[in-house]
């Protein structure tokens, strides 16, 4: 019998399922990579898919994407040997991006910066190798707020990070599927499913100019008592509105439903 899942837990698994049927993030026989960096959003991503892939109505696959950002080439040994264990399929490389980004070849942009270019770059690069429909990232509730208000000061501009968008024409469609869930619950639903996490080796962690806005925020809304969560929810639902399916685009599971049920009953016959 399934051992009930903790609330944040919940949280993580629902809000994913919500956000991807109402956006149209999945369709049947979607083939996924995840983006995993070894950190807690990532590997809560990864467990989440693969809690969702048993209850979706209709088929995926996925599969975990590792770039090692070249710092320790054996830190990813503990994500390794959890993938073995769950039989997950994975494509795990060692990089020298994050060694290059720190180096005089990255003349004009900050580290960080030129580190996500390469990352993203070579992450393009194996979806296609693997002809994969879907690249997944672990963003979460708080990388949408903090990089609206990153737009915002920095910019004049009123944009944020998408929950859903095609490259390459829609042969290839980034999808954040815990866009709608706070760190808070990611954090403490790690804890509860005992991932295996890695620290980051690259001395430029922790230092993000989101990570400061965030902590100003914070400031900002210290005396109210639920100002941080109308924050929040304002943002998320502006950007969420941006990719909302209307009711007659959203994938009728009635069809799929039925077919896992026969599918069932012929096993339980043979």
């Amino acid at each position: 019998m399934a051992k009930k899942l903790h609330y944040s837990q919940e949280q993580c698994v629902r809000s994913a399922g919500k956000l991807m049927q109402n956006t149209g993030m999945l369709k049947p026989h979607a083939r996924v990579g995840i983006a995993v960096s070894g950190g807690v959003d990532s590997f809560v991503l990864l467990k989440v898919m693969q809690i969702r892939q048993r209850i979706t109505p209709f088929p995926f696959e996925f599969m975990a994407i590792h770039l090692n950002a070249g710092f320790d080439p054996n830190c990813h040994a503990p994500l390794a040997d959890w993938l073995e264990n769950e039989k997950i399929q994975s494509h795990i490389e060692v990089t020298n991006h994050g060694l290059v980004a720190h180096t005089e070849e990255n003349r004009t942009k900050s580290s960080c910066y030129y580190c996500a270019f390469l990352r993203r770059k070579r992450l393009f690069e194996v979806c296609k190798e693997y002809n994969l429909s879907h690249l997944a990232f672990g963003h979460n509730a708080d990388d949408i707020v903090s990089t609206f208000l990153l737009n915002l000061v920095q910019t004049g501009r009123i944009d944020g990070m998408s929950m859903n968008e095609p490259f390459f024409g829609g042969l290839l469609n980034v999808i954040r599927p815990l866009a709608m869930v706070e760190k808070q619950h990611i954090i403490k639903a790690a804890k509860l499913w005992e991932l295996p996490i890695f620290s980051n080796p690259c001395p430029s962690a922790n230092t993000t100019k989101r990570t400061d806005l965030l902590s100003k925020l914070d400031l900002l809304c210290g005396d109210s008592k639920n100002g941080k969560r109308n924050v929040y929810q304002g943002i998320i639902r502006w950007q969420m509105a941006k990719h909302l399916l209307s009711p007659d685009e959203i994938i009728d599971p009635r069809e799929y439903i039925k077919a896992r049920q026969e599918e069932a009953q012929k096993k339980k016959e043979e």
